[in-house]
C-alpha cells in the first residue's frame, strides 16, 4: 500500500511540475505579447506625432511671413510661397543663390557687418531693412535671422523670416504728413513752423546767426471763397504756395499758418540785424511780385495781392510765440496801410497795441459773434461764441491777432470774464422764448484763465449776476489745460459740473491726446478738429482718426461734434460713421445774435 502511494505521489508531482512549467511559459509569452503591443502602440503614436509635427511645420512654413532657409555657407535651400509672392522670384531663381541678390543698396557694408556680428554672438538679429523685388522695386521689410545648430553645437542652417511693411511705412508717412504739413498746400503747418523757429533760435544762440520771420496775408481772400466757392479758394492757396516756393531757397521754410496766412522763415544769416532786415525786405518784395500775374482758378482768373509783416530774429532769449506775435503786429500794421504793404515790427507797436487792448473793454469795442451748430437734420441746436474786436480804425479784428497778446499781458482774465458774462446774459434772454430756450452756447476758456486761483469765484459771480440756465452752457477747454496741474483742473471742472455746466474738449487729436486724462475728466463732449474733418474724403489716415474718435466718444458715453464741415460730402461721411452734430461754413459763418435768432425763426416756419 505504501509503495503504491509513493508511486502515485511521484506521478502527481511530475504532472503538477509539467503544468507549472506550461503555465510559466504561457505567462511569459502573454507578457511578451503585451510588451510588444505596447511598443507597437508607442511607435504608432510617435509616428502620428511626427506626422502632426510635420504638418504643423508645413503649415507654419506657409504662413503669412516670408521664410528663407540657407545652409551654413549662406546658400538658399528653400523658400516658402509667401517669400516668393513678396519678392516676385520663383524657386528656380533663388535656390542655390546667396541672399545678397535681394540687396537694395540702401545699406552700407558696415550695416551688414553689424548684422552678422549680432547673429554670430547671440544667434539672431531682427530689424527693419530695405530689399529689392524681382521687378526692381525697393520695399521695406521687418527681417528676423536665426542661426540653427545641431546637437553637437555645429552650425547647420540660417532661417530668415520677413514681412512686407510697405503699407505700415506708408501709413506712418501719412500720419507724419498730417501732423507737420498743411493738407491743402503740402508745405509746413504751424506746428512744424514753430519747431523750425526753435531750431533757428538755437542756431542764433550757438553761432550768432540772425534770421527773419515773414508773415504774408492774402488780401480779401474771403471774397474768393464767397464768390467762387471753397474749392476754388483751396486752388488759389495751392497756386500762391507754389509761386512763393519758387521764390525761396531750399533752406528756407514756407508754411501755411491759417486760412489765408503764410509764413516764411529765413535762418542762418551771417550778418548784422541791419543786413538781415535788408535781405528780408528784398525777399518780401520778391514774394509780392510773384503775385503780379493773375492766378487761374478753374475757369476763372483771379488777381490777388498780399500784405507782409516782418520781424528780425536776433534775440535768442525770446520764444517762437514771441516772434510770431511780433510778426502778427507788423502784419496788422501792413494790412491797415492798404494793399501790397510791407511793415517791420517796431517795439512801439506792442506798446501801442497793449494800450489799445486795455482800452477796448472800457470803450466797449469787444463783440461776440455766434457760429451755428446743427444736428443731423440741419436744425440749429446751439452756437459757439467767438470774440471779435471792433477796432475804431482797423474795423473788425480777428482773434488770431490779439488773443496771444491778451494771454501774455494777463488781460485774458478780464476779457474772458466779459465773454462768459455776455454769453450767459444771452442765455438768460433766450430762456423766456420757446423757440430759443433749447439752444446751447459754447464758450472758449483759455488755459491761463482756467488756472487762475480765483477762476471759480469769478465764474460763480457771473452766474449769480446773469441767472443764466447753466444746463445750456458749455465751456470749451483744450488739451493743453491738462498738461500741468491736472488734478486742479479736474476739481474745478467738477465744481462747475455740480452747478449744471457742461464741458467740451476742443480741437481733440491735435495736442497731447492722452486717453489717461480723457477717462478721468468730467467731459460731456469731444470736438473733432477741423484739420481732420476737412480731409476725411481724401486721406485714409485722417478718416481712420475721425472714425476712431467717434468710436472712442461713444465708448466713453460722450457726445461728439465735428467742426470745419464745409461740404455736404463731409457731412454725409460723418453721419455714416456715427457723428450727428456739426459746425462749419456749410451751416453758417460766425454772425451776430440777431442773425441767429432770425435763422431759428425761419426754421420754425419751415
Amino acid at each position: 500500500l505504501l509503495a503504491a502511494w509513493r508511486q502515485r505521489a511521484l506521478i502527481l508531482t511530475l504532472v503538477m511540475g509539467v503544468i507549472a512549467l506550461l503555465g510559466a511559459w504561457g505567462a511569459r509569452h502573454y507578457l511578451n505579447r503585451l510588451a510588444l503591443a505596447h511598443q507597437l502602440r508607442q511607435r504608432i503614436e510617435e509616428r502620428e506625432q511626427a506626422r502632426a509635427e510635420a504638418q504643423i511645420a508645413a503649415a507654419a512654413f506657409q504662413t503669412h511671413l516670408g521664410i528663407l532657409i540657407t545652409d551654413a555657407e549662406g546658400f538658399i535651400l528653400k523658400v516658402n510661397d509667401t517669400f516668393k509672392r513678396i519678392t516676385g522670384y520663383s524657386d528656380e531663381e533663388v535656390i542655390g543663390k546667396n541672399p545678397r541678390m535681394f540687396s537694395s543698396g540702401h545699406h552700407n557694408a558696415a550695416f551688414y557687418r553689424r548684422l552678422w556680428r549680432s547673429v554670430m554672438a547671440t544667434g539672431n538679429w531682427e530689424g527693419e531693412i530695405w530689399n529689392q523685388r524681382k521687378n526692381g522695386e525697393l520695399f521695406p521689410e521687418w527681417l528676423t535671422i536665426s542661426a540653427v545648430y545641431d546637437a553637437d553645437g555645429n552650425l547647420t542652417n540660417y532661417v530668415a523670416t520677413m514681412s512686407d511693411i510697405s503699407e505700415r511705412k506708408a501709413a506712418e508717412q501719412e500720419i507724419h504728413q498730417l501732423a507737420f504739413y498743411d493738407p491743402i498746400t503740402g508745405f509746413a503747418n504751424r506746428r512744424l513752423f514753430i519747431d523750425r523757429i526753435g531750431t533757428a533760435l538755437k542756431e542764433l544762440n550757438r553761432h550768432q546767426r540772425c534770421g527773419a520771420l515773414i508773415l504774408i496775408d492774402i488780401d480779401n481772400f474771403n471774397h474768393v471763397n464767397d464768390t467762387l466757392g471753397h474749392h476754388a479758394g483751396d486752388q488759389l492757396l495751392q497756386s500762391v504756395a507754389r509761386r512763393f516756393g519758387r521764390m525761396l531757397r531750399d533752406t528756407d521754410t514756407l508754411a501755411r499758418l491759417g486760412s489765408d496766412e503764410f509764413a516764411v522763415l529765413i535762418e542762418g544769416i551771417d550778418g548784422s540785424p541791419r543786413q538781415t532786415q535788408q535781405l528780408a525786405e528784398h525777399i518780401a518784395y520778391k514774394l509780392l511780385a510773384a503775385l503780379d500775374e493773375p492766378i487761374s482758378v478753374g475757369e476763372e482768373s483771379a488777381l490777388v495781392t498780399a500784405s507782409v509783416g516782418i520781424t528780425i530774429i536776433a534775440d535768442s532769449q525770446r520764444s517762437a510765440d514771441d516772434y510770431l506775435q511780433q510778426g502778427d503786429m507788423a502784419l496788422s500794421q501792413a494790412k491797415a496801410s492798404g494793399r501790397r504793404a510791407v511793415r517791420f515790427f517796431d517795439p512801439s507797436m506792442k506798446v501801442k497795441l497793449e494800450s489799445e487792448l486795455r482800452q477796448a473793454l472800457e470803450h466797449q469795442q469787444w463783440r461776440l459773434h455766434y457760429q451755428p451748430q446743427v444736428d443731423r437734420r440741419g436744425r440749429l441746436i446751439g452756437v459757439e461764441a467767438l470774440l471779435r474786436w471792433q477796432h475804431p480804425e482797423r474795423g473788425l479784428v480777428s482773434p488770431g491777432e490779439f488773443i496771444p497778446l491778451l494771454e501774455s499781458t494777463g488781460l485774458i482774465n478780464d476779457v474772458g470774464e466779459w465773454v462768459l458774462e455776455e454769453a450767459c446774459q444771452q442765455l438768460a434772454q433766450w430762456a423766456g422764448s420757446p423757440l430759443l430756450n433749447r439752444l446751447t452756447i459754447s464758450v472758449n476758456i483759455s488755459p491761463l484763465q482756467f488756472r487762475e486761483n480765483n477762476f471759480l469765484q469769478r465764474v460763480e459771480q457771473v452766474f449769480q449776476r446773469t441767472q443764466a440756465p447753466l444746463e445750456q452752457l458749455k465751456l470749451e477747454v483744450t488739451e493743453t489745460l491738462f498738461v500741468e496741474a491736472r488734478d486742479d483742473a479736474r476739481d474745478k471742472m467738477l465744481s462747475l459740473k455740480a452747478l449744471g455746466v457742461r464741458f467740451s474738449l476742443d480741437d481733440f487729436g491735435t495736442g497731447y491726446s492722452s486717453l489717461a486724462y480723457l477717462a478721468q475728466l468730467p467731459l460731456d463732449q469731444l470736438k473733432i478738429d477741423q484739420s481732420f474733418v476737412q480731409q476725411v474724403l481724401e486721406s485714409k489716415a485722417n478718416a481712420a482718426i475721425v472714425e476712431s474718435t467717434i468710436a472712442l466718444a461713444k465708448s466713453l458715453s460722450l457726445d461728439v461734434i465735428a467742426e470745419g464741415v464745409e461740404v455736404e460730402a463731409q457731412q454725409a461721411w460723418l453721419m455714416a460713421h456715427g457723428c450727428h452734430a456739426f459746425q462749419g461754413y456749410l451751416f453758417g459763418r460766425p454772425v451776430s445774435v440777431n442773425d441767429i435768432e432770425a435763422a431759428v425763426l425761419a426754421q420754425s416756419y419751415a
